[in-house]
This record gives structure tokens, sequence and C-alpha cells, in this order.
């Protein structure tokens, strides 16, 4: 009977971050192993038949503009490991109470003339940043306080992303506009009015300028799967089905990484909990939707995601009750409609449609009545074409992923102290490293978390063969 050698590296969770620290590892002739506890890999990137057959849902994430344009994993050859992106002929609709709605589409100028009045200027806001994307990428994806590489791109994204979205939207006189960055920038998960909540917005907008809005053909599953092609071909191993309690269950390994969250993995390290504060839950729908949504605004038919909240005033309204621990009568809701861009989720005229609000932290009530009351103020008749429905609470979020504590998806609150010392990818274990969500550069689908933190990892080994 022989024994597997020990590898040089293990790698604790098979989300994106994780697989993108075990490639980094692997592209470095490290011989790795990652460990998942469930018995299938992708962490927020599942995807799965959740309400009748046939019909193809994203479990957590799904919509991925940070994605496409990460700079790690436009770096790898994903494509030919099956990943291939889909685009919908809309990118992002926002419908308005007057039965219009506000789009945003990867051509910036077509953008600006559906904004009438504010289309000059949202080009002179967001068009530099577009442009300059694909430059200050690196820096963008990175640790808040480095040197970067192009400080004059840089700092031009820095000086909006910086402001309180309520700040950044006074460049705008229309609700149009003024709605389109309110959903953006509250991808954030906090009041609008606080310093840095126009970041994501302004990234997310740059991002859709540049690469578009796309999906992941088959389910965001695929950009797993994808990274997992690309391990093994690398000589890398994934384990699934095994649970680390602890880190005496780790192989000896000369270094170990952890797609956990800092709570999660201090609990498995045996160490007091870090001081580290999670933000706003998510209360999912998955619905499977005969003849898709009935949006009153015909750009919404076309687009693949839908930010349904209203105005500014109301979307950063019904942010500040969440995070005051109420929820609104209108909460901010995503819509996603992944299937215009990929028909193969869908069975026959059955679509399906991922619906998720943003809710208190560790919510227990059903939010899902509020949910679909608020969508069919936009949507009305949509609950008569309902044949299938799936419900994730904060608990259920929790439940299926230990890093979602209370329901908090993006694994911390992106407040400015979490910002700029976010999780450190040293854990003061040595050898042992964080590298999911919880660090630098932050939530989303990009696996630069994982690969930064392999990076750093590998820098210290070279020290110490030094």
């Amino acid at each position: 009977m022989t024994t597997a050698p020990t590898p040089d590296a293990v790698v604790v969770g098979s989300g994106p971050n994780g697989l993108a620290a075990a490639v980094t590892l692997a592209q470095h002739g490290l011989t790795v192993v990652v460990l998942e506890a469930h018995d299938e890999i992708g962490g927020g990137t599942r995807s799965a038949e959740l309400t009748v057959p046939g019909v193809r849902h994203d479990v957590c994430s799904a919509i991925h503009p940070l994605g496409v344009g990460s700079p790690y994993l436009r770096s790898l050859p994903l494509a030919d490991h099956g990943l291939v992106w889909r685009w919908p002929e809309v990118d992002l609709a926002h419908p308005l109470d007057d039965g219009t709605a506000a789009v945003l589409v990867r051509d910036l100028d077509e953008t600006a003339r559906g904004l009438g009045a504010d289309g000059r200027r949202w080009r002179s806001v967001f068009g530099p940043l577009a442009r300059s994307f694909d430059d200050v990428a690196p820096d963008v994806f990175g640790p808040v306080v480095h040197v970067p590489r192009r400080p004059v791109p840089l700092a031009r994204f820095g000086l909006r992303a910086a402001l309180p979205a309520s700040v950044l939207a006074r460049a705008f006189r229309t609700d149009a506009a003024r709605a389109l960055l309110a959903g953006c920038a509250a991808h954030i998960c906090r009041p609008l009015d606080r310093p840095t909540t126009s970041a994501i917005g302004a990234a997310l907008i740059a991002a859709g300028h540049r690469h578009g809005w796309p999906v992941a053909e088959g389910g965001s599953r695929a950009i797993t799967d994808a990274l997992a092609g690309l391990l093994r071909s690398l000589g890398g191993e994934i384990r699934t089905g095994v649970r680390v309690r602890s880190l005496d269950d780790l192989p000896d390994a000369r270094v170990a990484l952890f797609d956990t969250s800092p709570t999660g993995f201090a609990d498995i390290a045996r160490r007091p909990r870090p001081r580290w504060r999670y933000g706003m839950a998510a209360h999912k729908l998955d619905l499977a939707v005969r003849g898709g949504v009935p949006w009153t605004a015909e750009a919404c038919r076309r687009a693949g995601t839908v930010h349904v909240g209203g105005t500014f005033e109301v979307i950063a309204d019904a942010e500040a009750r969440v995070a005051g621990g109420e929820l609104p009568e209108r909460p901010f809701v995503l819509v996603g409609q992944q299937y215009l861009a990929d028909p193969s989720r869908s069975a026959g005229d059955v679509h399906p449609v991922w619906v998720y609000a943003h809710v208190p932290l560790g919510f227990a009530g059903d939010a899902t009545s509020v949910v679909l009351e608020h969508v069919e103020r936009y949507a009305p008749g949509l609950r008569e074409r309902i044949v299938g429905q799936h419900v994730t609470d904060p608990v259920g979020f929790a439940a299926y992923n230990p890093n979602y504590v209370q329901g908090d998806i993006a694994s911390g609150m992106v407040s400015v102290p979490q910002l700029v010392r976010r999780a450190p990818y040293a854990t003061g274990v040595p050898g042992v490293y964080l590298c999911s969500s919880s660090t630098a550069p932050g939530p989303g689908v990009h696996g630069m978390c994982g690969h930064r933190a392999a990076l750093r990892a590998l820098a210290d080994l070279d020290r110490v063969r030094s």
C-alpha cells in the first residue's frame, strides 16, 4: 500500500478565490491539493435546477462584469476549459415609476444618448474610467494601500470612488442617470451617503462600458469548472466531501490557504475571533417564470440585469433602513435574466429568473411577498406567470456557505476601515494565509483575492529559501 505524497500547498475551499489561489501556486511549480467540504465544487458559483426540471439557476453569483474584466482571470486560458461568456442585448436596465427605464449598454455613446440631458455629463464622468479600465484594473483589484502602477488614471478613478454616492449623484440632473448610478452603487450594501460608496458603482459602470455585463454559458458554475480543469491540467488535485475542522486536519504542506471568512478561520485555528463586521444580508428568490417577466418598460425585457428600486432617493432611503435593521416596503432588488444571453438555461418557454433583495443582517422574517410586490410595481402580473419558486433567506445562505455569515454574501462590510485594512492575507500562523473575498480587493467573482494571497505566500516561501 502506497501513501500519497505530501503536497507543497493545500487550499481549503473551492470557490473562485480558492481555485484562483490553487492555480497561481500550481503555475509556480507547487503541487497543490484543494479540499472542499461539499460534494461539489464552486462556493458562490454553483448552479442547479432549483425549481422545475430543465430550468437551471445560479445559486448565488450570476452576472459577471468584474469576472470578464478581472486581470487574473483574463490571463488564464479558461476558454480552453469550457468557459464561454455570453452577453445580453441590454446589459442593465433600471425601471422608473413613469414606465420608462434607464439603460446601460457597453457602448458608452449609446448609453449617453439614452440619458438625454445627462448624456454629456455621463460620458465625461465615466468615459475616462471606461477607457482606462484595463490599465487601472490591476490597481483597482489590489489592496487600497499600495504603490500604483498607473498613478494618473488610478487617481482619476480614486477621486470618484472616494465620494459618497449621494455626492457623485449631484453631477446628474435627471432621475434616469441618478437612478442608474444608485443601482450600481447599491452593490456595496451600505447607506449611499457614506464615503467610498461610489467605488463599486464607478467600477461596475466602467467595467460595463469596457467589457459589458455577461453571464457564463451553462451557469456560473462554469467559471469554477474551468478553473478546476486548468488546475488539474497543471497537476493539481481537488478532493470533495472533506471538511477541515482544525489545522490538524491539514496535510503537512509548506503553505495552506483558506478560502473562508476571518471568523470561520479563527474557529478552525482555535483562535479568538477577530473584530470583523458583517454588512447587509440577502433574501433570494429563484423563480421559474413562464414567458419571462412582464416588464412595463420594454428595455427591461431585453436586459440581462434589472435594478429594481426607483429613484436615487428611494434606493438611498431603503439602504439606510436596511443598515438600521429595518425591512423597507421598497427594498433594493436585483433581478437577473441570464437566459436572455444563455437560452440553454430555460425549458421551453419557462425561464429562470434570479431575484435578490437587500435585507437586514440575520433577518429571520419572510421578505418574499415584499420583494415580489416591489418587482410587480414595474412588472404587473409577474406572480401569475410563476410556475416554480425556491427561497433562500439569510439563514439559508449561511447554511449553504459558512462564509456568508448571517446572510452577508459579501463576507464582510465594505466600510472605509475594512476597505483599508481588509482582512490580511497572513493569518499570524506561519505558512497559513487567508484568500477569501474578505481579503483585498473584496467581494466579486474575479479571483483576485486568491491570486494575490497566493503571490504573498510564494513571496514568503522565497524569503525563507533565501
